[in-house]
């Protein structure tokens, strides 16, 4: 089989590869939903509150032994 048959045919593979998975890629969008007879708007997980951690006293401890590692042995 001559090269340029070739190339277009693995030209032609991935062009169909790619369009099979645009096709089959669906995002959901935003949507209200009713429960009850009351709408609201879920919110996506990153928006949800997370409590801020406080560091302890010795992080700046911590990540200095982190820092210093196993180092080469001799």
């Amino acid at each position: 089989m001559k090269l340029e048959i070739a190339r277009g045919l693995f030209l032609l593979a991935a062009l169909a590869v790619a369009s099979i998975a645009a096709a089959a890629w669906q995002e959901s969008g935003p949507e209200v939903l009713t429960q009850n007879g009351r709408s609201y708007c879920p919110l996506p997980p990153q928006a949800r509150v997370v409590e801020q951690l406080r560091p302890d006293q010795d992080l700046l401890l911590f990540i200095f032994g982190l820092s210093q590692g196993m180092g080469p042995r001799g």
